[in-house]
This record gives C-alpha cells, structure tokens and sequence, in this order.
C-alpha cells in the first residue's frame, strides 16, 4: 500500500517556483531519504505536505486522499507526522507537556508516552523539565517523540543531525531503526550520510526542484551521485 504519492508537483512561496514537476512515492513502512545540497527544495517538499506553500499544480495523495487541496492539517489526520527543522520546542511546556501535544490528531495506536519513553529513557528522566531546557540532542528526541505520539503511518524528519555530536548521532540512528521495526515509513531529509545509510532503504536526490537521481541505498556512495548531491 502506498503511504504517500506525489504527481507533477510544482510548488513554492508567492509568485517563487521551489518545486518543479516533482514525484515521489513512499510505499508502507518504507524508509526513504531525501538528500543534496542547501536550497534544493527539500524542506519545501515537507512543507507543501501540511499546506505551508503554495501549489501550483500537481497532486499529493496519502493513501486514496488528495491532500493538496486540503486544509495543512489533513496530512496529520491521515497518519503524516513531522519533526521539523529547528525542533520547535514550546519553551513554556515541559517535556511531558510538549509529547502530549502529539495526541491531538486523536490517531490511536502503539506509541504512547510510555512507548516514547522507552525508545528515549533521558525523556522520562527529564519529563517534568522545561523542554527548552534539555541539550540539543534531548531536544531532538523530544521533538521526534511528539510527532511518534500522533501514531503516524509516515514520519518526516527535517535535518535531524543538525547540531548534533556523533555519538547522538548514533543513537539517534538506532533510535529510527527502532522506529522502522515498529512499522512507521520514514521520509528524512539529511546531509549527514552516514546517518541516512543506517537509517534509510533508498535515497532520492533533489537539485534545484527536481529529482535527478534515486536508488537503493546501498548505490549512494557512487561517484555519479555524489556529484549529482554536490554535498
């Protein structure tokens, strides 16, 4: 079944084209990471998902819906959650406070505050602190656990390494393994490699709007793609 499918996308901010002719395709528990260098149009692909630009023409369907024409929080009713760049941490809401505002898709399902605890231990630890207040990595959990509380069947990551220290990359990538095994598609838009090829079964890549080259991610590190990523 497929979780997200995108046609002729053409999509940007006022009278500016960002996205040109753009598709894309996530089946069921798939995996997917959007990659290449600064200003490709990767953020403005996440960002049309939840109506935050403007659309020119072309379709996005989560399963059987066409969302394009729908209001920005139709993609969370249907199972699309983000943790977007930046973490968006409310700085007046606690840890626990800021996962609970996951829950207001109304979605049911598996992950719950107990399940996001488990998958981030130091979140329990600190559920009573400010959410601004934890380290840039805790930061980074506590934003993906709120979107895993909304139960989505596809979970956007926005540059989750960003800031982050090896070592929190690391766990992070076990983090999102487990968050596969667990039955979520994930769609990431990365630059840290090494993290896309734990965490990922294909790539796409995405230059000047449009996508021009894809494959499995074992074939990422050719030199064609690297140059085509110009990372």
């Amino acid at each position: 079944m497929t979780s997200l499918e995108i046609r002729s996308l053409y999509a940007g901010y006022g009278a500016s084209m960002v996205l040109r002719g753009l598709d894309l395709t996530i089946g069921e528990g798939e995996s997917v990471a959007l990659v290449g260098r600064n200003g490709a149009g990767k953020s403005t692909l996440l960002m049309s998902l939840f109506g935050e630009t403007r659309i020119f023409s072309g379709e996005i369907r989560v399963g059987e819906t066409r969302i394009d024409d729908r209001p920005g929080y139709a993609a969370a009713k249907l199972g699309i959650a983000i943790s977007p760049q930046g973490r968006r941490i409310l700085p007046n809401l606690t840890v626990k406070e800021n996962l609970l505002l996951g829950r207001a898709t109304g979605r049911s399902g598996a992950w719950s505050l107990r399940a996001v605890y488990d998958l981030f231990p130091v979140l329990n630890e600190r559920a009573n602190s400010a959410g601004t207040m934890l380290s840039g990595g805790q930061q980074q959990m506590l934003a993906i656990g709120r979107a895993l509380m909304a139960n989505p069947d596809l979970l956007l990551l926005d540059e989750p390494s960003e800031g982050l220290s090896p070592v929190l990359i690391d766990d992070l990538a076990r983090g999102l393994n487990e968050i596969r095994r667990a039955g979520a598609g994930v769609l990431i838009v990365e630059q840290h490699l090494s993290l896309v090829k734990r965490a990922a079964d294909r790539f796409v890549i995405l230059s000047k709007g449009r996508i021009v080259g894809a494959g499995p991610i074992s074939e990422m590190d050719s030199r064609e793609n690297h140059a085509l990523m110009a990372l």
